[in-house]
């Protein structure tokens, strides 16, 4: 069995009717290179970290390169597809050849997947017809509210009423996992208990709550902040209280990023699983773990259950994927073993970040860990409790072989 991934390109913000009000790719900067995992061990700065991260690109691909591209992929797979998953820096829905395309997909008969759309694109509501006509199995769907005129107002749909239409009619007929953006004071409270009643009583499988970000702490890390000047923004813990109460109001699954997830656990559910920290292996050396604030206290119980003496060190920036130089710069490095671990897809250089941790002549050796330890609302929404602990394990073994191999 075999999965094909088909990138139809364009740019956020242009190759979708706009801009969202709430968009984290709103008012980008032209920043310079982070440094990644990606880039060369004496250059900083690669396509990744300096053209991906910000989604930029030159457009939709036309219909005749996507074909191509799905051929010379085709050869390189061997078995029968199991999956094909649209995905691009733009929103599919605003693909100009979608119905060519769609139809192009369905004849190779294999169940397709929408990785994300907005639905502001499509202006008639047989869409629904040929998406299902034509094999699709699933679909992730920002509704941000089921009040047509927040919809409008809030994501600049044109046609509001036509993408509910067509949302509701795939929540009858296939896998539906809508997503929101809460802003605090907009598409919360009774609005957002009222979206959640729509979609289950429309058969979605779950709603996704995305925290709104709107500082730079909060990962805004492309000269962005604030997307949306005075707008609430709610703590951590106030939105994980969000989500939990939501949970227990709805039978459909509600799960938020980056907290969390109620049904699973998760972020980090091996924490409730003393039985399964068992079968890690013990930290026998010394390393300081550098990662996220949401983070850290999560890692540190489970790094102390298995032996670990030095305490995770948190940085100001909530997201550890989000970490950048600036970062490790504020830290105080006092606190930090001569080996220290830093999140496998943090936006640092290798090189600059040894040199800064280095800065007060003590000779740091910089390793980079796994780069995902547990699962977000965005991937354990499909995933069972077993599938996330399993992700976890293999996570948490490998960040701990680590600090054995090159701690102190």
């Amino acid at each position: 069995m075999a999965q094909l991934t088909v990138d139809i390109g364009g740019r956020a913000g242009i190759d979708c009717r706009g801009f969202c009000e709430y968009c984290y790719f709103k008012h980008v900067k032209d920043v310079k290179a982070f440094g990644c995992r990606y880039c060369l061990p004496f250059k900083k700065g690669c396509d990744y970290c300096t053209k991906g991260v910000k989604e930029e690109y030159s457009g939709f691909k036309d219909l005749k390169t996507i074909a191509d591209e799905i051929l010379a992929a085709l050869q390189t797979k061997s078995g029968d597809l199991d999956r094909i998953t649209i995905s691009g820096g733009g929103d599919p829905s605003c693909y100009p050849q979608f119905t060519d395309l769609i139809e192009l997909l369905g004849a190779m008969e294999a169940p397709l997947h929408i990785g994300y759309t907005s639905g502001k694109g499509w202006d008639d509501k047989k869409i629904a017809d040929l998406l299902i006509d034509n094999g699709l199995s699933e679909i992730s769907f920002t509704v941000f509210a089921t009040d047509s005129a927040l919809r409008k107002r809030w994501m600049h749909d044109p046609t509001p009423d036509i993408s509910l239409n067509i949302l509701e009619k795939l929540c009858g007929e296939i896998d539906v996992y809508a997503a929101a953006v809460v802003l605090p004071g907009i598409n919360d409270g009774a609005v957002l208990e009222h979206t959640s009643e729509w979609l289950e009583e429309r058969g979605a499988k779950g709603l996704i709550l995305m925290r709104f970000a709107n500082a730079t702490e909060q990962g805004l890390i492309l000269g962005n902040a604030p997307i949306i000047k005075g707008q609430q923004v709610q703590s951590v813990e106030s939105f994980r209280d969000t989500v939990t109460s939501l949970q227990k109001k709805i039978r459909m699954k509600i799960s938020g990023t980056p907290l969390w997830d109620p049904e699973i656990g998760s972020p980090f559910a091996i924490r409730y699983e003393p039985a399964l920290i068992k079968k890690l292996p013990q930290v026998q050396r010394m390393a300081s773990v550098i990662t996220g604030s949401v983070a850290a206290p999560f890692i540190d119980a489970v790094l102390f259950a298995c032996g670990a003496t030095i305490p995770t060190v948190p940085v100001k920036k909530e997201i550890a994927c989000l970490i950048t130089i600036d970062d490790l710069k504020e830290l105080d490095l006092r606190q930090l073993e001569q080996t220290v671990i830093i999140p496998g897809r943090a936006f640092v250089h290798d090189a600059e970040a040894q040199e800064v941790l280095s800065r007060d002549g003590i000779d740091r050796e910089v390793i980079r860990g796994p780069d995902m330890l547990t699962a977000d609302a965005e991937t354990s929404m499909g995933m069972t409790k077993v599938q996330v602990l399993s992700m976890e394990m293999d996570g948490f073994a490998e960040l701990i072989r680590a600090i054995n191999m090159y701690g102190r």
